[in-house]
């Protein structure tokens, strides 16, 4: 029960067991997702998700506990960083628009990024996961590349701005079939 907060978390839980559980015919792919945890600042203490990039990009082969999670400025990212040296070997977040996703990608490797969480740049988009593909360069990245909701990157980049701090601590990626309480951490706009 639980009343009708029970019955929307029930039908999220019914319905992520749907996507996740059901085997795709023909090799046409759901979205695999992936999940990273703010550790702060504790208002948006949150397990967030996020879809790697389809067809470019590495894959975590480390489980970082604490890394910085650094909004790139300018947040587009499509070329020079001015706070570059902050993002050496921590995560960027960066917003969609203003060049390909795998340009962005490249950028925060150049800059010694291990990984980039790219947010939708529709500020209200709380459910629609966007396929980053490869551009027509033939060029390549090496590091994770993830597609976040802009709702979600939003909240994040706002919490910091109330904060007054340079960057969130996040852990990437977590395993929520491990954590009990999942249901209870998504950030509380994603409910439906």
């Amino acid at each position: 029960g639980g009343g009708p907060l029970g019955a929307a978390m029930l039908r999220r839980s019914l319905w992520l067991c749907l996507c996740l559980c059901s085997c795709p015919a023909r090799g046409l792919r759901i979205h695999e997702y992936l999940y990273f945890q703010v550790l702060s600042p504790g208002d948006i203490r949150y397990i967030f998700t996020a879809t790697p990039a389809k067809d470019f990009g590495g894959v975590f082969n480390t489980r970082y506990d604490q890394i910085h999670l650094v909004p790139a400025d300018p947040p587009e990212a499509c070329g020079e960083l001015n706070n570059g040296v902050f993002i050496q070997d921590q995560i960027a977040l960066v917003e969609r628009g203003g060049c390909s996703f795998l340009s962005k990608t490249r950028v925060i490797q150049e800059h010694g990024g291990r990984a980039v969480i790219i947010a939708d740049n529709a500020y209200d988009n709380d459910s629609f996961y966007i396929e980053m593909i490869q551009d027509s360069t033939r060029r390549t990245a090496d590091i994770p590349a993830l597609f976040l909701l802009g709702r979600d990157g939003y909240m994040i980049r706002r919490s910091l701005e109330q904060h007054g701090l340079p960057w969130a601590v996040i852990s990437i990626p977590v395993n929520v079939t491990s954590i009990p309480t999942y249901e209870m951490m998504q950030p509380p706009w994603t409910f439906w």
